[in-house]
């Protein structure tokens, strides 16, 4: 299995390749998620067998849905305004060229940026679809992964961007 953590922060994970994913414009990947239903609490079985003549006692216990990336990766949802959003972008943006570039000094750094702008365009434009998290440390300063929904505006999935992430097979 391969574990996708921040680029900047490696103690941050946020999906896995046990999601579908798919890569993008070359820029991003989208991860596939659903709701599923948890239960709250913790579920014990002692292995006794309640008696007869005594009553069974039952705790509620509710479940909640929770999506399937965020509870397993114990993502945290943080909020933004589209300002804040786009000066928390111009600074990622221009830290991540830093690294690309580092990665590979032959990249056509122009034909990335061109990319990640036309894709920041389509996050501004459509600005209040999306929902933000962070890691599990709330660490603001690395990757932001984006929530929306597809079409139907029921199926969720996240978009990070491709190269804010490193692979770590376990």
């Amino acid at each position: 299995m391969i574990i996708y953590k921040d680029v900047f922060h490696p103690e941050e994970e946020f999906c896995s390749d046990a999601y579908p994913m798919k890569l993008v414009d070359d820029v991003v990947y989208e991860i596939d998620c659903q709701l599923v239903t948890v239960k709250k609490g913790v579920d014990i079985d002692i292995g006794a067998n309640p008696s007869a003549e005594e009553a069974e006692e039952t705790l509620e216990e509710g479940s909640e849905q929770v999506n399937n990336v965020v509870n397993a990766f114990n993502l945290q949802e943080i909020s933004f305004d589209k300002k804040a959003y786009q000066t928390y972008l111009k600074k990622y943006v221009k830290k991540l060229a830093e690294k690309v570039k580092e990665k590979n000094p032959d990249v056509d750094l122009k034909a990335w940026q061109d990319k990640v702008t036309n894709f920041s365009k389509k996050v501004l434009g459509n600005f209040n679809d999306y929902q933000f998290y962070t890691g599990k440390n709330f660490e603001q300063e690395g990757m932001i992964a984006l929530l929306n929904y597809r079409e139907d505006g029921i199926t969720p999935y996240f978009t990070l961007f491709k190269d804010g992430l490193i692979e770590e097979k376990v």
